[in-house]
């Protein structure tokens, strides 16, 4: 039985004394340039902080389809366990990070508003959270530590009283303009560049006062400002709103720019006499909050435009203009997202040039590639997470090439179908299209993946399949029935409004379909066919006869003990199963020699399944030969005697077994596949 004790050990084992105080250290402001001196990183700037956060988890380069890209681990989420990871769109996510990584350089970028762009559900704002996620725990890290101060200041009793940094300035700011370049300048010296120290701006309006009120009382003396200074570690958080704001466009009647500003503590004029007295001003608006990290705008385009105002200062100058005072100076990363209607009427209105002159885009499509796609359902549909309910195989996968195909345009190559083209994206050969007709087929259709089905959508489906009477009785779903939940979905989709594009996305589901058909009927072929010895031994007669045949010899028969000619219909029948024609025939039989030799110079035995395209040959020739003796078709009248249901249950314990069916979802695939036989054969026989 649970003791309080074993709870209390658990919560002991997350909570670490040492971090805490590591977290929450103070000192002096001399022991902080100690500090500064030897870890000139604890004194970056927001745009230098988050490229290095990012850059903290490693980067890893790859090619895909000749082209050099980078994958960063950071938007795999290591924070929550992968829960905000974001799939298949390390283009966009390369043009993220070239954007921090010049302005961590100061080449100009960090003077811009970071603009993400892309359709719904597109994960704009999952970058955003990832951003800020990474802020707070980078910041929790010996490597992200940053630090604020605080002012003790006696009362008139002589009590001292600590009054915080209200914008959590950085304590080198402290240090008088006149003489800050020359201290940076020896703080700087000897260390790479890349490394130095930039300390822009001047103090916000509260500390200002509080400092020019010291100087007077110490007769300019600076080191005596200091003793009133401690300086101390800074923790970012989101709903503490240290370091990270989010603003949210409201109603207009009830929104203004003190929420991104600051406002008046009304309460305090009383005591200090004015309205422009800084000590009696709240410096939390959004813009002051985030300072020294990050703060997002969600739909920033919907920003009324007095709001979108401020923000070309804040960008350009890195100022804001709080009520009463002078402008001020900020530290952070401003990031807003917006969707395709929204930008266009940006693009479309003369009157916002300013704002988009200080803008810089970068789209967030969709993903056009299927195991990206397949990626982002299997995080939330799984086993782990799906007890008690079987998904068969391939449902996940369907419902993923709907949506992908949605997003692609129609190739503009003869004979080159919008499935084939799926497959091309995803890495898969097709006879006649290289890596560099890909790239070709990417560079004609710019504009592919900003527009089609959202993952949103495939979500709410999946999640309607789940819980249907039928999901439940069965314990199981299968392809066709999250099919024909996409299908009726569309007749009340929101955003889809068009007849026309409904009937395109319905014609979609029927080419994906007839994909599925085409998989399930290779997957119980495969099952019929998958009896080694048998294979192995249909294997050995085509290599025998291959063999006799390209060194013009005869096989002897192991039965009649006499010579005879190869088996030349053997030897076709197997061959048209992967449209090997006649007149390559010698061709294909000398490339199996010369592989089989290959092999044995090297010390290596052949075996059927080193081969792919023999292989697949081979199980198709032996599914045609055991078809028949297992009856399928007849799996649909339901006469099936006993031997034939005893090989039906060998192949329905072979689906279970290598594709990853459970005893529902095999039988439901083997009464569809075998109704296509069946409908194939009367086709035939009429």
């Amino acid at each position: 039985m649970t003791r309080p004790e074993d709870l209390f050990s658990v919560v002991d084992g997350h909570m670490n004394p040492d971090r805490f105080r590591e977290q929450h250290w103070t000192g002096s402001f001399s022991e902080y340039l100690e500090l500064v001196i030897k870890k000139p990183q604890v004194a970056r700037d927001a745009f230098q902080r988050i490229y290095d956060m990012i850059l903290h988890f490693g980067c890893e380069r790859y090619t895909w389809m000749r082209q050099d890209l980078m994958r960063y681990p950071f938007f795999a989420d290591p924070f929550d366990d992968g829960a905000d990871a974001i799939f298949g769109l390390d283009s966009a996510l390369m043009n993220l990070v070239d954007f921090f990584k010049s302005a961590a350089h100061h080449y100009g970028t960090e003077r811009r508003i970071l603009l993400l762009h892309g359709p719904v559900g597109s994960s704009k704002s999952t970058i955003a959270r990832l951003l800020k996620k990474g802020m707070e725990y980078y910041s929790r890290l010996d490597e992200g530590a940053l630090y604020t101060f605080t002012w003790n200041v006696p009362d008139e009793d002589g009590n001292m009283i600590s009054h915080p940094c209200p914008m959590h300035e950085e304590p080198l700011k402290l240090i008088p303009p006149a003489a800050r370049a020359e201290v940076l300048a020896q703080i700087n010296e000897g260390s790479d560049a890349s490394m130095h120290v930039h300390v822009d701006g001047a103090l916000d309006p509260f500390c200002r006062k509080m400092f020019e009120d010291m100087l007077i009382r110490y007769d300019g003396d600076w080191r005596k400002v200091l003793d009133h200074i401690t300086v101390r570690r800074l923790v970012l958080s989101e709903k503490d709103r240290i370091g990270i704001g989010t603003f949210q466009p409201k109603d207009e009647k009830n929104q203004d720019s003190t929420e991104l500003t600051g406002d008046i503590n009304y309460r305090k004029i009383a005591e200090f006499g004015s309205d422009s007295d800084p000590r009696a001003f709240n410096f939390d608006g959004e813009l002051n909050v985030a300072n020294r990290g990050i703060v997002e705008f969600i739909e920033v385009l919907k920003l009324d435009v007095a709001f979108l105002y401020d923000l070309l200062g804040a960008s350009q100058e890195h100022v804001i203009k709080p009520k009463k005072f002078a402008q001020t100076h900020i530290d952070e990363v401003i990031i807003g997202h917006t969707n395709e209607p929204e930008y266009r009427k940006l693009q479309s209105n003369d009157m916002m040039e300013a704002f988009r002159d200080r803008t810089i885009k970068i789209d967030v499509p969709y993903n056009t590639r299927l195991d990206d796609e397949v990626a982002i359902y299997q995080k939330d549909y799984n086993k782990e997470r799906i007890r008690g309910i079987h998904i068969a195989p391939h449902t996940i996968e369907t419902a993923a090439m709907w949506a992908v195909l949605s997003r692609l345009e129609e190739p503009k190559k003869p004979g080159l179908t919008l499935m084939q083209k799926l497959k091309l994206y995803n890495g898969k050969g097709i006879p006649n299209y290289t890596e560099d007709s890909v790239r070709e087929l990417r560079a004609e259709t710019p504009r592919e993946g900003l527009q089609g089905i959202s993952p949103r959508y495939i979500q709410d489906k999946l999640s309607n399949a789940l819980v249907s009477d039928q999901a439940i009785q069965q314990k199981c779903i299968n392809p066709f029935m999250v099919m024909n939940e996409l299908e009726e979905g569309l007749a009340h989709h929101s955003l889809i409004t068009d007849e026309e594009l409904k009937t395109r996305y319905r014609e979609l589901l029927g080419v994906v379909r007839e994909e599925y058909e085409d998989i399930l009927k290779s997957e119980v072929q495969r099952a019929i066919s998958a009896d080694e010895d048998a294979i192995a031994r249909l294997c050995s007669n085509y290599i025998e006869s291959v063999r006799a045949y390209t060194q013009h010899e005869r096989v002897r028969n192991r039965y009649t003990g006499k010579d005879e000619e190869p088996d030349e219909r053997l030897m076709r029948s197997i061959e048209e199963k992967i449209d090997i024609p006649e007149s390559r025939k010698d061709d294909f039989r000398q490339e199996i020699m010369n592989y089989i030799g290959a092999l044995s110079l090297d010390g290596k035995k052949f075996e059927f399944a080193t081969n792919a395209r023999l292989h697949k040959a081979l199980e198709l020739k032996l599914f045609e030969d055991q078809r028949d003796t297992i009856k399928l078709k007849n799996v649909v009248s339901g006469v099936v005697d006993d031997e034939t249901q005893a090989k039906i249950d060998v192949v329905k314990q072979r689906l279970i077994k290598y594709f990853g069916y459970n005893e529902t979802s095999a039988t439901d695939v083997l009464n569809y596949v075998a109704s296509i036989f069946a409908r194939g054969d009367t086709k035939q026989d009429e």
